[in-house]
Formats: C-alpha cells, structure tokens, sequence
C-alpha cells in the first residue's frame, strides 16, 4: 500500500517521483524520443488529411466541436468526425511527449539539458494546440493555418534533436568536418527552412482550402509561388550533392557521409511526388504524401546538421566496458 505522504509526493511533483524510483535502460530513453518524433510527424499527417478531405471545420468551434456538444455527432458525419479524430490525436502525442519527459527525466545520470528538451515538447504541442483553435475560430485564414503547420514544425525539430542527443553524451561538441563544409551544411539548413515556408504559401494559395466553404486563400499567384518553391528543391538538392561530394573528398567520418546520402535519396523521392502532383492537378493522396516527405525531409536535413559533430556516448554506454579505449575519429578537412 502507498502511504499518504508518497501520495503527497507523487502530487507536488510527479516526473521527479517517478524519476526517484524508476531507471529507465538507454534503449528505453531512444525508443521514447523517438515515439514523440514519429506522433508529432504523425500529427502533421493527419492534420493535412484534415484539410484535403474538406474537414477543416467539421468541428465548427473550439475548444468544443460544436456549440453544444464537446465531441462529434453523427449529425456532423464524416468531416465531423475526421477533424474530432485529429484533435483526440494530440491527446496520444501529449502521451509520447510525457513518456519521453519521464524516459530523460529517470534516466541516471540526470541529463538536464535533455530533459529541458524533452518539456520544451509538451510547451510546444500545448501552444500549437491553442493555435489550431484560433485557426478554427478564425474560419481557416490560410495565414494561421500556415502558422500552425510552422509550429507544428518547430515541434518536429525539436523532437528530432531530443531523439539524437539522446543517442549521444553531454561533451563538448566536437566537429567531424571542417569550417567550410559546416558552412555548407547550415546553408543547405537554411535553404531548406525557406523552401517549407514558400510550401506553406503554395498550400495557402492553392485549390486544397481545407472545407467546402468560401475560404479565403493567400493573395499570391499560385503557379508563380510554386515555381518559386521547385527552384528551392532544386537548390537544396544541390546543396546536398555538394555536400556529399565535399565530404568524399576529405575522407569524412562515415556518419555524415551516410546521413548526407540518405537526405539525397529523400529529395529524391520527394521531388518525384512533387512534379507528379504539380502535374496531374494535385490529387490528395499525393498531396499527402508530399506534405510526409516535407517532414521526412527536414528531419533528414537536421541529422545531417547534427552528424557534422559528436559529444561522445550517452552517459550510460560510455560507462560500459565495451566502450573503453574506442578512439574518437579525426576531424575532416576542408
């Protein structure tokens, strides 16, 4: 039986009580993290799934779904209840947040900065949960409902850097690559920040208003901003080839050079569904692909970022016999 000032304890501070009594192994603290990154792409998903099938208001207030009933009815048929079924879904993404708030939280050592990661996730989702029901609220103003998508990605970068510090320790960074081809890399960074700000504007000047309704759109030409938001793609995917080629050539570590590749393939891919939406006069089904890849796309971009520096073992691993005397491999040139 738990006595009553446990229960007191367990009150006043819950993530520390647990922390106090749990140890979570290292595979656990990586598997939470990356629950929280795969929901809050998730989440992206099913938002753009919200809007392509006319569901946008299906739910026509918040924080109720109607003026008087706080969940679908029948009455409000499919659209009523895709859009209640997004909303219940940031429900399970404040579950694997908190999983990964209480995974780094119990995880021995304490890992502060992690952790100071970990909740900036639930700040994040609480704030652009608000923001989703201003966007309702405001009838779907295409330039919150690109706000939210920007939030919603801001969300998935922080997730992707809980998820990769947690597989790694707390030393000081140290560069796998010299100070041009870090130059490139957070160039093609920033490339790719533009190029998913231009997509929200092609979003919001596009056919794809998120209800039946008379939305309002964007005041852009459409076919003038996607040309925009192709000759982005392309620079990115000129950036990554450069910098493939550049880490080759100074014989990098293999990480950078795998994670480099492997953004290449997503481009890729990416770029295929792209021209063949673009073409055809944007089916949903590819539009909602391409809204998966624009997330794939950033999170690949970040790991790249990321692979350009190392700070060692977790703290956990490092403290394994298996890990003694691994040399730390040298830094590239360039």
């Amino acid at each position: 039986m738990v006595s009553v000032p446990n229960l007191l304890e367990f009150a006043r501070n819950p993530v520390a009580y647990v922390a106090r009594r749990w140890t979570p192994a290292q595979r656990t603290v990586e598997r939470a993290t990356l629950t929280a990154l795969v929901l809050s792409v998730l989440i992206v998903v099913t938002g753009g799934v919200v809007r392509l099938t006319g569901s946008g208001l299906g739910c026509d207030t918040w924080p109720k779904c109607s003026g008087d009933s706080l969940v679908a009815t029948p009455e409000m048929g499919l659209h009523g209840a895709i859009e209640f079924g997004n909303r219940l879904l940031t429900y399970v993404l404040c579950a694997a947040v908190g999983w990964a708030i209480v995974a780094v939280r119990s995880a021995k050592p304490r890992r502060r900065g992690l952790s100071r990661l970990a909740w900036s996730q639930f700040w994040l989702v609480v704030a652009n949960g608000l923001l989703g029901g201003v966007t309702v609220l405001m009838r779907l103003n295409p330039y919150t409902v690109a706000a939210h998508f920007l939030l919603a990605s801001v969300l998935i970068t922080v997730t992707t850097v809980t998820w990769l510090r947690a597989r790694e320790g707390d030393d000081v960074p140290r560069p796998l690559a010299g100070a041009r081809i870090r130059q490139l890399a957070a160039a093609l960074t920033a490339v790719s920040v533009v190029l998913i700000v231009v997509g929200t504007m092609v979003t919001g000047a596009g056919p794809h208003a998120g209800d039946s309704s008379d939305v309002p759109r964007m005041g852009v030409d459409w076919e003038t901003t996607a040309r925009v938001h192709a000759l982005l793609a392309w620079a990115v995917v000129a950036l990554t080839v450069l910098l493939w080629l550049a880490l080759r050539a100074v014989n990098a570590p293999r990480a950078p050079v795998v994670r480099t590749r492997d953004l290449f393939l997503v481009l890729l891919a990416q770029g295929v569904i792209g021209y063949v939406q673009y073409f055809t006069e944007l089916p949903e089904v590819l539009v909602a692909a391409h809204l998966l890849g624009s997330c794939l796309v950033w999170v690949a971009v970040l790991r790249v970022l990321l692979s350009l520096r190392e700070r060692g073992l977790p703290p956990v691993a490092a403290a394994a016999p298996v890990s003694a005397g691994r040399p730390a491999p040298a830094p590239a040139g360039l």
